[in-house]
């Protein structure tokens, strides 16, 4: 029991770093109808330049990680202007087909700055790992958990009170009419890949924390796809929701059943969410008329 109990804490704490991913994937898709297949690659280059900044140029952590995440946006959003928007227009699966060539020239481009070898995080996050009973929580996956959920609370908000939340939702709802209504639609996809880089570079920074930072650390994308997938493809409820679930299943599984199932699990429930529910738990199932 206290073993089960141990996989599931960590789990929940796991997963909520896909979580952030996810929820990185479906502030994309909302608002463009793009899904981001590069995302690791985000996670990846952000995760390296907070390492740069704080390590190599020893810039002090606090302005490192700031400077980290404002360097982030701008990533996202030179992605945005120069491959995503001479696109508007073109059929989504061309820009999707260009998110896919992204995953191998942000690799490129990692490898040509910061070399294929591992490098070490500094371990700033205060504090140390916390018992409860048996159960032991790592400090820097508590870390990764609250941040997390505040950013999934502030981000309802922001959607839910703010003008330029209000019109991200008008644009994800149509772009011509968002168009027809003032809105900048070309402005809110730049915010929006922006802040999508950011919330990548927070998942990245936490997780070269615990386990370093190499170009292996990008593949964490593919596992975040399926937290999109169980959740919900435009549901941000459901890309926190996804992320735990599948963080608990792929611990869980690989600890009481076998290591080597902590690897597939992640696509096993892939597979079985676009055969059962492919909208996911709280995605709309859209019925077209032909």
């Amino acid at each position: 029991m206290d073993a089960f109990l141990q996989f599931l804490a960590t789990g929940v704490m796991v997963g909520a770093v896909y979580g952030l991913i996810a929820l990185s994937i479906v502030l994309i898709c909302k608002a463009t109808g793009i899904f981001n297949f590069a995302i690791g690659q985000f996670v990846l280059v952000g995760a390296f330049i907070f390492w740069s900044l704080s390590v190599q140029l020893g810039i002090p952590i606090i302005l490192s990680l700031i400077l980290a995440l404002l360097l982030a946006a701008l990533v996202g959003y030179l992605v945005d202007r120069f491959t995503m928007r001479p696109l508007i227009g073109q059929p989504t699966i061309a820009a999707m087909m260009v998110t896919l060539a992204l995953i191998s020239l942000l690799n490129g481009v990692t490898v040509l700055i910061w070399g294929a070898s591992m490098q070490v995080m500094p371990d700033f996050l205060p504090g140390s790992t916390v018992n409860l009973g048996n159960v032991a929580l790592s400090h820097e996956l508590l870390w990764a958990f609250g941040v997390a959920m505040v950013a999934f609370c502030a981000f309802v908000i922001f959607f839910k009170r703010t003008r330029l939340g209000l019109a991200m939702r008008s644009v994800a709802e149509s772009h011509l009419v968002a168009q027809a209504r003032g809105i900048n639609v070309r402005l809110i996809f730049s915010i929006t890949w922006a802040l999508s880089a950011v919330m990548a570079a927070l998942a990245g920074i936490f997780l070269g924390v615990r386990m370093g930072v190499a170009i292996p650390t990008g593949g964490v994308g593919l596992k975040a796809f399926s937290a999109v997938l169980f959740g919900g493809i435009e549901s941000i409820p459901g890309a926190i929701i996804g992320g735990l679930s599948v963080g608990v299943l792929e611990t869980v599984s690989g600890g009481l059943l076998d290591p080597w199932l902590m690897e597939i699990t992640p696509y096993i429930i892939m597979i079985v969410v676009l055969m059962i529910r492919p909208e996911g738990l709280f995605g709309l199932k859209r019925i077209e008329r032909i």
